[in-house]
């Protein structure tokens, strides 16, 4: 799928699902779900190689980990609309039984899950495990990683972030979601991380900026220049900047919503700012 259009369409849709599935259960975190649906669709529609079916160890093809595993709506929403398991299979999230846990897990077999995620700041560690993995195999893919930026506070990236680049893991692309927010508040006042593209470069990655992280065109514009510089000695990061809560006016410009379910009304207010497109489940 290439049509900016059709991507916008299904990113509409992504947004509902999102909304529907926390609402449902009065339970979960719609403000980075919606503020991630763009790059994520961008990523399965059009900038990863994927192939059909799901293979556990994504032998000959890119592979994606979500470390920030509570924004779980957008990836499930995503999968189910990437054709990983029925889109129907939407309406059990985070309820008894389902494989669709608040945060992704592994043991109950949900195709597109290859880590369980939502223990903040190990997703990064197993991306780049998977890349050298690769390379091991001589699979040219590449890997994929999204972290929050709240995230990045927490010790283990920075362990990771300087091993991937002494042992030259140049087939990773690490993004991640700069939306400012987090659960207690702006990430600044809650812990200012300060300049993230000179730390990241201070560790010797190659690092790039979508300064628009919720327009398809700057995001698959951006993506693809982050491809071109795989595979030339360094891992890459993408800076995404985001908004939490994106298509949803009032979820925007808030931590508020990072992880509180709308009411009735408020349901009905964003699904109204949001025209179904694809058909809900």
């Amino acid at each position: 799928m290439s049509n900016i259009q059709q991507l916008q369409d299904f990113t509409t849709q992504v947004r509902r699902d999102i909304l529907r599935m926390v609402h449902a259960v009065n339970s979960g975190h719609p403000g980075g779900s919606l503020g991630c649906a763009e790059f994520l669709v961008a990523l399965y529609q059009d900038i990863m190689k994927r192939n059909e079916g799901f293979d556990m160890n994504g032998t000959n093809e890119d592979v994606f980990f979500l470390s920030n595993g509570h924004i779980s709506p957008v990836f499930y929403s995503v999968l189910a609309r990437s054709g990983y398991f029925p889109v129907s299979e939407l309406a059990t999230f985070r309820k008894l039984n389902t494989r669709l846990q608040g945060h992704p897990t592994t043991h109950e077999g949900l195709p597109g899950v290859r880590v369980a995620s939502g223990s903040l700041g190990q997703g990064l560690s197993v991306a780049i495990g998977a890349a050298q993995a690769k390379k091991l195999n001589n699979d040219s893919n590449l890997v994929f990683a999204l972290t929050g930026d709240g995230e990045l506070q927490e010790g283990q990236n920075w362990e990771a972030i300087m091993y991937a680049s002494a042992k030259n893991v140049d087939n990773l692309i690490a993004t991640v979601d700069y939306n400012g927010q987090q659960i207690d508040g702006s990430t600044k006042d809650v812990l200012n991380m300060g300049n993230l593209k000179a730390k990241f470069e201070a560790f010797d990655w190659d690092v790039l900026e979508i300064t628009e992280g919720n327009n398809i065109e700057a995001i698959i514009t951006g993506m693809n220049e982050a491809k071109s510089r795989t595979g030339k000695g360094k891992p890459v990061c993408v800076i995404l900047h985001t908004e939490m809560g994106n298509g949803v006016d009032f979820m925007m410009h808030t931590h508020a919503w990072h992880g509180k379910a709308p009411s009735d009304e408020q349901l009905a207010n964003a699904l109204g700012q949001n025209a179904a497109t694809l058909g809900d489940y």
